[in-house]
This record gives C-alpha cells, structure tokens and sequence, in this order.
C-alpha cells in the first residue's frame, strides 16, 4: 500500500490574512525542495489557481468542467481534474466561481460534510503526492468543514494587524467542532504574515499568539513585500518571480518548518 500524503488545509475566516498566497509558496517551495505537491484550490475567488496560471487560463477552467465545483457535485474522482502548473513536482486541482453554491450543492447529499474526502482518497492512494495543501475560502460553513474533514492538518495564517487576530476565536470553535467528525484532523500551527516589524501591533499579536496554549507559532514570518504582489501580476510564486527576494527566503524557511513538524 502507498505510503498517504501529508494534507494540509489552509484556513481562516478572517479575509485578508494571506491565506491562498501562503498556500501557493509553501506548495512552491516543496516542490522545490523534491517533494511532489498537489494543490487544491477550493475558493471561488480562485486565488491559488491565478498563483500559477494567467486569468485567461483560469477563467477556462472555470468555464469547463475540468474544476473543484463539477468534481464535487458529480462526486468524482478528483484524479481526473488534476492539471500540472509548469513546475516541477507540483500539480493543482482548479477551482470555479461557481463554488460560491457549493453550500446549496452539499446541503441534501448524504455524508455531506466528508463528500470531499471520498473524492480526494484515491489521489491519495495513487501515492502520486507526498503532500496535498487545501486552500479554503474565507468562510465558516459545510464546505470548509468538508476540506478540514479531508485533511490531517489544518495551518492557519494570520496577519500581523490589529484585525488580524479577529475571529480566530470563531475559527478554533469551528475546529473543534470539526473534530466531532474527523478526529484524526489536527492544528498544525499558525503563520503569521504581512508583517511590518515597525508597527506595534505586530509585537502584540506575536505575544498574544504566544500565550495560547497548545498552538504551535512557526518561527518563519512573512513580511510585507512588494515582490508578493508583483509576482501574483505575474501568476508565478514569489520564488519564481524573484529567487533573492526576501519573502521568497521566507516562505523557502517556512515550508522547511512545515515539513519538519509533520515528521515529528
């Protein structure tokens, strides 16, 4: 049997907090680092899919039925839908707009909240990934719980801003209720992002984040950087863009951190 890959969902239903680019430039990295990486895009904004691929090809996805939302509402095999990204090592599942009615799609189907885990098991026995990262929308409801529910991890980025830490009381409510069907489902840790380390409120949302018990901090922040966004002009990783940049070192550390804490 195929030794399972690791799946992360990435989430917070606090917008804003860098969650899709966090997501891509981990995955990015990963792969730069030899280990094979599936992305899933599960947000109808489409922000991991436009990490790597132009609009226009984007917007083709949505509008076929090589996408996330036809997956799910066939519940198919998402082996299918899996479309390489240009770079090595790394695949990507893409999303639609129209996920904005999964909610409507998932709310009279039996076993609704662990549909998604059915479509993603046999990539997952295909032993095609060592790691799968699950972007989720900003939101609390049955489609994010169907993407906890199919993950072993969940990594929260969180933006050093005074609004950053808001909901996240709210986010660890509706973890824990997710873990009343997937127990399994575990908190990775926190990332912290767009950090500005002139800005008080950057020292205070490290400490507060410190003193909440038994959740891992990652060490690896992400700062503001202009090269993030002009790399997302570009629809390529901040690495890809620009190798020397600062948080292209970071999310580099990062993925380091991330891979080295599943291992334990």
């Amino acid at each position: 049997m195929n030794k399972q890959p690791v799946t992360i969902c990435f989430a917070n239903n606090k917008g804003g907090s860098g969650k899709s680019t966090t997501c891509a430039n981990i995955g990015y990295s990963l792969a730069s680092m030899g280990y094979r990486v599936l992305l899933l895009d599960g947000d109808m904004q489409m922000n991991l899919s436009l990490s790597f691929f132009p609009e226009e090809t984007v917007l083709g996805f949505a509008q076929s039925e090589k996408n996330l939302y036809y997956a799910i509402r066939e519940q198919k095999s998402l082996i299918d839908y899996i479309v390489p990204t240009g770079y090595e090592n790394l695949d990507l599942i893409p999303s639609s707009s129209l996920m904005s009615s999964m909610e409507y799609e998932l709310f009279t189907k039996w076993q609704r909240e662990l549909i998604l885990r059915k479509c993603l098991q046999p990539v997952k026995d295909s032993g095609r990934y060592d790691f799968i990262l699950l972007d989720a929308p900003p939101t609390l409801g049955g489609w994010v719980m169907n993407l906890l529910c199919a993950s072993d991890h969940l990594l929260i980025p969180v933006e050093a801003s005074p609004w950053g830490l808001f909901g996240l009381a709210n986010m660890f409510e509706f973890f824990e209720t997710v873990r009343q069907i997937a127990p399994e489902v575990s908190l990775l840790g926190i990332a912290v992002t767009k950090v500005d380390e002139r800005k008080n409120y950057f020292r205070q949302t490290i400490e507060t984040l410190r003193e909440m018990e038994n959740v891992h901090l990652f060490e690896s922040y992400i700062h503001v950087d202009s090269s993030i966004e002009w790399a997302q002009d570009e629809s390529k990783p901040v690495a890809a863009f620009r190798r020397s940049s600062r948080s292209a070192r970071e999310y580099s550390a990062l993925a380091k951190e991330v891979a080295e804490h599943v291992d334990r």
